[in-house]
């Protein structure tokens, strides 16, 4: 979604001319700033996420991005603009590599998970975990607002955001399946897409809720409900509802169209709102 930023504020552009009375100098700037340092500091971001830990490096990315989208919403001349988006770029570099690299990663300890013996509940329980921890990433980096969100919100930005979410939840899809293919994945490619897919829209709307950095909130307080659920179909009494899809079969209708439910009303949220530090989303036409 951070790429995105490159090419949503040029349809701000002749509001920014108006309201800051910015220059054609100064407009060509407020895009290339971003630009630059993204393309710039991209391959820095991944160094550091390796040294000092990509979990610590995501974050200080997203928090540095939502500051210096306040930044740019606040900016009252376009010098301010300018800055604040060299600024934003700075943090879409942080945030874009290292949210790939979990995602890859979360794969390959799906992948290494798999080659353990593990017994039927460890097998169910496992992947859960993982599948959430890709929800989180893809939460916490879907609901990162985009930059000047009063101005840069041309009629396509909702279907931009809308892009994001969903193609970031195929690529996570697509990876872990990519990391079970050949293996013992207990529940099989329906199981986790169902997972995936769910997780993905709580997430969605924790960052609707809570704001980006906090998304993260709702995979894992619901991965431990969905452990929970599984530890009670070998300890009776069972617990037993659609809305915990982890307890029920891959193939049950009934926790299959819960789980499409819960990312449908993420997509919508996220789509129609925006994360809740994005400063209040779209504002009134």
């Amino acid at each position: 979604m951070v790429s995105l930023d490159t090419q949503v504020v040029a349809t701000a552009l002749p509001v920014i001319r108006l309201h800051l009375h910015a220059s054609l100098a100064a407009l060509e700037w407020t895009v290339n700033a971003y630009t630059l340092t993204f393309a710039v500091l991209l391959l820095t971001g991944a160094a550091l996420g390796e040294r000092l830990g990509r979990r610590r490096m995501l974050a200080t990315g997203v928090g540095l991005f939502t500051a210096a989208s306040a930044g740019c919403a606040l900016a009252q001349n376009a010098t301010t603009l300018v800055a604040a988006r060299a600024v934003q770029g700075a943090g879409a570099a942080l945030m874009l590599p290292l949210a790939l690299a979990l995602l890859a990663a979360c794969a390959a300890a799906l992948r290494a998970t798999l080659y353990g013996h593990w017994d039927d509940y460890g097998a169910l329980q496992l992947p859960l975990i993982i599948e959430a921890a890709c929800a989180a990433v893809i939460a916490v980096t879907a609901g990162g607002p985009f930059g000047e969100p009063e101005r840069a919100t041309g009629r396509w930005l909702p279907f931009l955001r809308l892009g994001a979410a969903v193609a970031l939840t195929a690529l996570a899809a697509g990876l872990l399946a990519a990391a079970g293919a050949g293996m013992p994945l207990a529940g099989g490619f329906p199981d986790l897409l169902r997972n995936v897919a769910g997780l993905t829209g709580i997430g969605l709307l924790g960052a609707v809720l809570l704001g980006g950095p906090f998304a993260w909130t709702g995979p894992l307080a619901y991965a431990l409900a969905g452990v929970y659920a599984l530890y009670t179909d070998w300890h009776p009494p069972t617990l037993s509802t659609p809305w915990l899809w982890p307890g029920r079969p891959p193939h049950d209708v009934g926790g299959a169209l819960c789980a499409a439910l819960v990312f449908g009303a993420g997509l919508a949220a996220i789509t129609i709102r925006g994360a809740r530090d994005s400063a209040g989303g779209d504002p009134p036409a």
